[in-house]
């Protein structure tokens, strides 16, 4: 029996990010969800932090969120998060 084969060559998406393999999610899908996880100190910090990090705006970024909680694969990656997402959303809707 020979020992499995570690090495593998990545493939790069656009940004010159590695792309994602299956079933998983990209490397801004992760960002996004990680700086959605985080508690920003003040007005203005949390949009500063999508400029700074992300390089997109605002309203960029909350499209790319709002798709991204509807996908099983941020589910199975962050489901708390997502699920807490996903209420404050209905409940924005079910204010409507």
């Amino acid at each position: 029996m020979t020992a499995p084969d570690h090495e593998h060559h990545e493939h790069h998406g656009p940004r010159g990010e590695p792309a994602p393999r299956a079933g998983e999610l990209s490397v801004r899908d992760r960002a996004l969800l990680a700086l959605e996880r985080r508690s920003h100190a003040g007005p203005g910090a949390k949009e500063r932090a999508i400029r700074e990090e992300l390089g997109i705006s605002p309203v960029r970024y909350y499209q790319l969120l709002n798709a991204l909680i509807d996908d099983e694969r941020a589910l199975r990656d962050d489901p708390v998060t997502v699920n807490r997402l996903r209420r404050v959303r209905d409940a924005k809707r079910g204010r409507r």
